[in-house]
């Protein structure tokens, strides 16, 4: 093939490439994150046939030598080692489908920059790249302001958002500067706004953080560096006058400046008070207190949950209930740190200094242009920034490459081709360039060869993945639609794909049946023995992953002990399947040692053994690991109050009632029990909070509605009690009538 047709075949995929953003495919688990990764790959695999095929036919056009390059390499060589010393290999390598970060899916990004450093050569081929981008982020942008829409657009992360437009903002000043046509010079900066919008929209605190910066950074940049003068004392003066009024809001966040100014309502929301922030420096230290304990290479790329799990404390609870297991550490220099170690995080910083070097070297050399170098510096000073609060992503990792390409073409073009004075040594590289040849064997060779390789990795660890993802899916749907059989065969066609993600669909069916025993009872009783046999070697599969991870142990221990449920008539089946589930909990407690739900667990398995001073004992051990966190008072009171010992069961119940354990009480059933003992000790308050989560439970029945209006009229909550009359006359109408009298006699 001709020169033309590599070259038009490469810079249509890489085109291609930038529209997985809006893809969106419900049929796949995780869509938001799946539906874009896997095509992506894909697009990448068939590329990469033809960029090797075009690199044995024009040698020429072999990426030159570059430290960005030679970064990129050692980080990832890095990260593949690590997948090897670390301690799970197949979350490593491979990733899980939530994020799908394993180095095997990153690599793809280094393919995606060296096809753009190998063919985008023009200043209007970066130039048609960056429109690309742009235009896409007006479309991600309208969607996610549109209607019923929460802000994350097809992205489906608000961080990740907010990481995108921060990078087609800055390609949008970018074009404006390079547009040689004042006419279309404005076109550029017409979508600003709409980004700008959607990003005060999102709120995304480190976000909007890295983008100040960044911002304050250009101002003192153009300052220090512009030529003249009257434009230098200006944006050093707007630079200073930015710091002390962001200063000042910053002390002041009750101002009503920051209600009336978009863009400065997130300063509100920067609070190292907050509690979302207080448990990512809980992460941060957890990810720097291992790194002493690996600092070589770290504990593997993407193991970052096994390090949270091993320090993770009890004191975690008083920030935040939900959100408690951490795969990554929220900040991209410690995640790098702790899971790769010191070559990780060093190779990682040499990319970003390698691209200071050189944006500062073209600069001087003047064959970068004051625009470029302080615009190019600044992204990439609001992308490290932003980073300190989340990891890359799907969209950060491809676009931060696009900028290490144009880093490269930049500093190539300049050094070698476009020098001033160098006009027939350009010619002569041109020349070279465009001269075609024959189809050669050795290029049919290539094709053929790295074409069959390729098309063998695309359906081994793409196409057969997706079938397995849209496999889970259609089992999920029959699930819930009551289809317990039929769920279980289809997920078995899924996992008959045998993938390397297929951990996340094997989670999602054992929570189908570990935490619903009742289920085993809907199977085919012919083979309901074989099923349970098979649902047990899925969850030792996951655990066979890396035997120290807390939660897939704890996922073993539920499924076992769910199995010795269902044998509990023979004796000799139960305390096999019960045994092995004392044995997977308390693994996963050794993993994880103040994680307060896995004694939960234990505790459950005891009460199934019918052992219940033991599980007792468990639930007073887990209740003593934080005093405020209710759900351990809640366990503990229910067990105590189901083995007959009242009086110490509502001593702890009181204690789950007074931190707020409403919500944990269930069945109704239970809930009316502890009505009747709180009615009968005149404790009123306690009353109306049980009211409360009864008629949550049991929302058609009026009377619960009626008692709990008389119980706010008693307290004297008369919006309350009015509330919750409106809310029975709409379950029974005929009630009416006395409803209003009842509101009347209120007034």
């Amino acid at each position: 093939m001709s020169q033309k047709t590599y070259l038009t075949i490469l810079k249509s995929g890489i085109y291609l490439s930038l529209i997985c953003v809006f893809f969106v495919f419900k049929g796949l688990l995780f869509p938001y994150i799946t539906s874009k990764q896997i095509p992506f790959n894909i697009i990448m695999e068939v590329l990469l046939v033809f960029w090797i095929a075009f690199l044995v036919k024009y040698p020429e056009y072999r990426p030159k030598k570059s430290w960005i390059t030679f970064g990129l390499i050692s980080f990832f060589a890095v990260m593949v080692i690590s997948c090897v010393t670390g301690v799970d290999f197949n979350l490593s390598f491979w990733g899980d489908v939530e994020r799908m970060l394993g180095a095997f899916h990153i690599l793809h990004f280094f393919i995606f920059y060296l096809i753009l450093i190998t063919v985008f050569r023009e200043q209007k081929d970066w130039k048609i790249l960056l429109i690309a981008s742009v235009v896409c982020g007006v479309f991600i942008s309208f969607y996610g302001l549109g209607e019923n829409q929460k802000g994350y657009s097809t992205i489906g992360n608000s961080a990740y958002v907010s990481g995108y437009l921060i990078f087609n903002m800055y390609f949008c000043v970018l074009l404006f500067f390079k547009e040689k046509v004042k006419e279309l010079k404005w076109l550029y900066l017409l979508p600003l706004p709409l980004f700008f919008v959607h990003f005060d929209k999102l709120g995304t605190s480190g976000a909007h953080v890295g983008l100040g910066l960044s911002i304050l950074a250009a101002l003192f940049l153009y300052g220090v560096l512009n030529r003249n003068k009257k434009i230098k004392i200006a944006t050093l003066a707007i630079c200073f006058l930015g710091i002390v009024i962001i200063s000042w809001l910053f002390t002041h966040k009750d101002s009503p400046i920051l209600d009336r100014t978009p863009g400065l309502r997130a300063i509100r929301g920067i609070d190292f008070q907050k509690n979302t922030f207080q448990t990512r420096i809980i992460s941060w230290k957890a990810g720097l207190k291992d790194f002493k304990a690996h600092p070589i290479i770290g504990v593997g790329h993407g193991n970052y949950a096994i390090i949270f799990d091993k320090y993770f404390t009890p004191d975690f609870y008083l920030q935040t209930r939900g959100e408690t297991y951490f795969d990554r550490a929220h900040n991209n220099v410690v995640d790098i740190a702790s899971t790769t170690g010191v070559f990780g995080i060093s190779t990682y910083l040499f990319i970003l200094l390698a691209s200071a070097y050189y944006l500062i070297d073209g600069y001087r050399k003047k064959y970068i242009g004051l625009h470029d170098f302080v615009l190019v510096s600044c992204l990439i000073i609001a992308y490290f920034v932003q980073n300190l609060a989340v990891f890359d992503s799907f969209i950060t990792y491809m676009l931060i490459m696009v900028v290490f390409g144009y880093v490269y073409w930049m500093h190539k073009e300049g050094e070698e081709n476009f020098l001033e004075g160098l006009q027939e040594k350009g010619k002569m590289i041109s020349d070279k360039f465009t001269k075609d040849r024959y189809f050669e064997n050795k290029e049919i060779y290539t094709l053929v060869f790295a074409g069959f390789l390729l098309f063998m990795i695309m359906y081994q660890y793409n196409i057969s993945p997706w079938r397995m993802l849209n496999g889970t899916i259609d089992g999920q749907r029959a699930y819930a639609a009551g289809r317990v059989p039929e769920t279980l065969e289809i997920y078995k066609k899924a996992l008959s794909y045998n993938t390397v993600l297929d951990r996340d669909s094997r989670t999602s069916l054992l929570r189908i049946f570990a935490t619903n025993p009742n289920a085993l009872k809907q199977l085919n009783k012919d083979t309901v023995e074989q099923d349970i046999d098979y649902l047990i070697d899925l969850a030792e599969k996951n655990v066979d992953y890396n035997k120290g991870d807390s939660l897939n142990q704890m996922m073993l221990a539920q499924m076992l002990n769910t199995a010795s449920v269902y044998y509990q008539n023979n004796q000799e089946k139960f305390m096999y399947y019960s045994d092995r589930a004392l044995e997977a909990i308390n693994r996963s407690i050794e993993a994880s040692p103040g994680r307060s739900p896995v004694y939960f667990q234990k505790a459950q398995i005891y009460i199934t053994r019918n052992e219940p001073d033991k599980a007792i004992e468990t639930l007073r051990y887990a209740s003593s690991l934080n005093d405020e966190y209710y759900d351990s008072f809640c366990h503990l009171g229910k067990t105590l109050l189901h083995y007959g010992q009242t009086e110490e069961a509502y001593k702890e119940i009181d204690k789950c009632i007074d931190l707020g354990g409403y919500g944990l009480l269930t069945p109704a059933g239970y809930i009316k029990e502890l009505i009747n003992h709180y009615v009968d000790a005149e404790d009123w308050v306690r009353v109306t909070g049980l009211y409360e989560q009864l008629s949550v439970q049991e929302p058609q029945e009026v009377k619960h509605l009626i008692n709990l209006a008389k119980l706010y009229a008693e307290q004297g909550e008369k919006e309350k009690a009015i509330d919750a009359v409106g809310r029975a006359i709409k379950v029974d109408p005929s009630i009416e009538a006395s409803a209003n009298s009842f509101i009347e006699s209120l007034k």
